[in-house]
């Protein structure tokens, strides 16, 4: 049975007027009634001017770019690889895509939000990069949502994210456990017992892959997880520097910061240097991901490189059927110690 703009509204709790401004976008609508519009168009699976049937096979020239944080370089360095990748030769009728990046803030409903705007654009790719959201509910409602769209066309591509079994969707997934692992063996190998870890939000799955790479090192090598050395927050500067004064505040003998990405490594060299102590003489501080401005500290930091330009880069590829997807349609994608200056042997192994 079709559905109708007049199912979709009362669904909603709307006039049939309101759907239809909704899903033109050509009047002011508050938003509250804008998303409502939207879960309503999602759940009856409704599409415009036809039943889904007439429009299974149809595509636009729209590629759709999911981030959590634009800001984040991380995001921001896939997102740009990624778009550079879209248009030209090989893309539909040799002619250009438009790629639109699409900001989630972080947001379960804002990223569910925007995989409904983009199947009801039809649109040609979706790429979604980062984390995923550990929470039940919410990856089976981006599960179907996945569905929906590689049934409609919709080439999916995941880039940096955990597979997403049954969903048809292409994943190129880091390594975040087994680069957290190498990178605490190497503190351990430095003679570092004492090790702090300032950890990403707890509902995603990359602040978990890491924090379990983290431990498994610690638990090979004898040393207790003692909870206090671990703290969460954001994957942001303040995060680190809010959580390397708790830390210290905690565990005053410290000799090493471990921090969830490069970022928040920042603001734990900020945190120690600010309370008096040296880098790495007095604390050892490492990242992870490898941005830009790693190498450029003082002292240069010791991270995880992931390759995020070039997974970008092939994602974007695969998304525009330019090259073969991985075998199984996964690929495992490693990190590459990068030891630097950030990183030494604690005060009493050196002898100090």
């Amino acid at each position: 049975m079709t559905v109708t703009l007049a199912d979709v509204a009362a669904r909603a709790q709307v006039s049939p007027a309101t759907v239809s401004r909704v899903l033109n976008g050509n009047y002011p609508v508050a938003a509250s009634t804008r998303e409502r519009v939207l879960k309503a168009v999602d759940e009856l699976d409704y599409v415009l001017n036809g039943p889904a049937s007439s429009l299974a096979a149809a595509t636009s020239d729209l590629v759709g770019i999911l981030v959590n944080d634009i800001a984040d370089p991380f995001f921001g360095i896939m997102a740009s690889a990624i778009q550079s990748e879209i248009g030209g030769p090989g893309g539909r009728a040799g002619g250009e895509r438009l790629a639109v990046v699409c900001n989630t803030g972080g947001s379960p409903d804002r990223e569910l939000t925007y995989l409904t705007l983009l199947q009801r654009q039809r649109a040609a790719a979706v790429v979604l990069t980062g984390g995923a959201v550990e929470d039940a509910p919410h990856a089976a409602a981006v599960s179907a949502k996945l569905r929906k769209l590689a049934d409609a066309g919709t080439r999916v591509v995941l880039c940096g994210r955990p597979p997403a079994p049954d969903t048809r969707a292409i994943a190129l997934a880091f390594d975040n456990q087994g680069g957290a692992r190498r990178l605490t063996e190497h503190l351990i190998a430095l003679g570092h017992r004492r090790l702090g870890y300032i950890a990403g939000p707890e509902e995603r799955t990359t602040t978990r892959h890491r924090l379990e790479g983290h431990r498994e090192a610690l638990a090979a090598a004898g040393i207790e997880d003692d909870p206090r050395r671990t703290v969460y927050g954001r994957y942001d500067r303040r995060s680190g520097h809010e959580g390397t004064l708790e830390l210290l505040r905690r565990d005053p003998s410290l000799t090493a910061v471990v921090a969830a990405n490069d970022s928040v490594a920042l603001g734990a060299c900020a945190a120690l240097r600010e309370s008096g102590l040296r880098i790495p003489e007095d604390v050892s501080v490492a990242g992870f991901d490898d941005l830009p401005f790693s190498v450029d500290t003082v002292p240069a930091l010791t991270t995880v490189r992931l390759p995020l330009a070039e997974a970008g880069a092939r994602a974007g590829r695969i998304a525009m059927g330019r090259e073969e997807p991985p075998a199984g349609e996964v690929a495992h994608v490693p990190g590459e110690l990068m030891v630097r200056g950030s990183t030494g042997a604690p005060r009493e192994a050196a002898g100090a």
